[in-house]
């Protein structure tokens, strides 16, 4: 048997997540007996289309046997997808939806499927987070992703979903990195109508924003000698090394866990090339808040009693 070669393509190389689905992905490879080339793409969609056709276009011996692709612009590569298709290319989405998927199936007889996160459900543990953590309501800055994100997007309809009436959000966006939060939120905060409002907690829609945020906030509450740290901040993807020990260090309050996507991808496509069973269409995982919820509540109600 021919030694599966895999192309993994991630937004950036400064994310906790992206980092993480580089790691484990690596992992799954190794005992896959795979080969595994990484590529960043800048979080730019129109480099990651031609970083992945090149590869597609190369000579026959040096081309993949299946494209694992994280979307980074606002479409889902269906031209790249048909291409890579046609030349024979397994083709695997990560945390994003697509239509054409069903035709790559029929037409080019290749696997052709989806391994994604529930970004609504992720939002509406969100919003049961802030439900439990804020029983008296109150404004709350929210850090949403790029808005081109579908993740973005579906994050926020879940919160809302959730959210209790008498959580007020003030939205702001960034670009799934610590650096982006650190610098929105720092502009936000220069200005005046920022400095009036009473933030009670701070919502990101991943954990780097979170801190990214916190960092922000800290900044500026030496400079006006405000206790803008003791407000609880929130973040998403809850990974052990980072949302997870940032919520066990006092960093974040809760964060919601989102188990990473390539690794599985790269699992079922090797199987698919040892025993040739075909992956479903759609694989979701499913995330869960950290802390749980009946926790948060208690410490809540336990620090209003003080």
């Amino acid at each position: 048997m021919t030694k599966p070669r895999f192309l993994l393509s991630v937004h950036n190389d400064d994310n906790d997540f992206q980092i993480e689905q580089v790691a484990t992905a690596r992992q799954a490879a190794a005992k896959a007996g795979a080969d595994l080339e990484i590529v960043c793409a800048q979080d730019d969609g129109i480099l990651q289309s031609q970083q992945l056709l090149n590869r597609i276009q190369s000579v026959v011996d040096l081309r993949p046997h299946a494209i694992l692709v994280e979307p980074a612009g606002s479409t889902v590569l269906p031209q790249v997808a048909r291409a890579a298709a046609n030349a024979g290319i397994g083709w695997v989405l990560l945390s994003r939806n697509a239509d054409y998927l069903d035709e790559l199936r029929t037409t080019c007889r290749v696997p052709a499927f989806v391994v994604t996160s529930n970004h609504e459900e992720i939002g509406r543990i969100q919003g049961r987070q802030l439900a439990a953590l804020l029983p008296a309501g109150g404004v709350v800055l929210y850090i949403q992703g790029p808005s081109q994100s579908s993740a973005a997007t579906q994050r926020h309809v879940g919160l809302l979903e959730t959210k209790p009436e008498n959580v007020q959000l003030r939205v702001l966006r960034a670009h799934w990195t610590e650096s982006s939060s650190l610098k929105a939120v720092t502009s936000w905060l220069r200005l005046s109508t920022a400095r009036a409002t009473e933030i009670i907690a701070v919502c990101a829609q991943d954990d780097s924003m979170a801190v990214g945020a916190r960092k922000a906030f800290e900044q500026c509450a030496l400079e006006l000698n405000k206790s803008w740290l003791k407000i609880p901040f929130l973040g998403i993807d809850g990974l052990p090394k980072t949302g997870q020990a940032w919520v066990r260090s006092g960093l974040l309050a809760a964060t919601v866990f989102s188990p990473p996507t390539a690794a599985i991808a790269i699992e079922l496509m090797a199987r698919f090339m040892e025993l040739g069973t075909m992956p479903p269409v759609r694989v979701v995982t499913e995330p869960k808040s950290i802390p749980a919820i009946e926790e948060l509540a208690r410490n809540a109600r336990a620090a209003s009693s003080q």
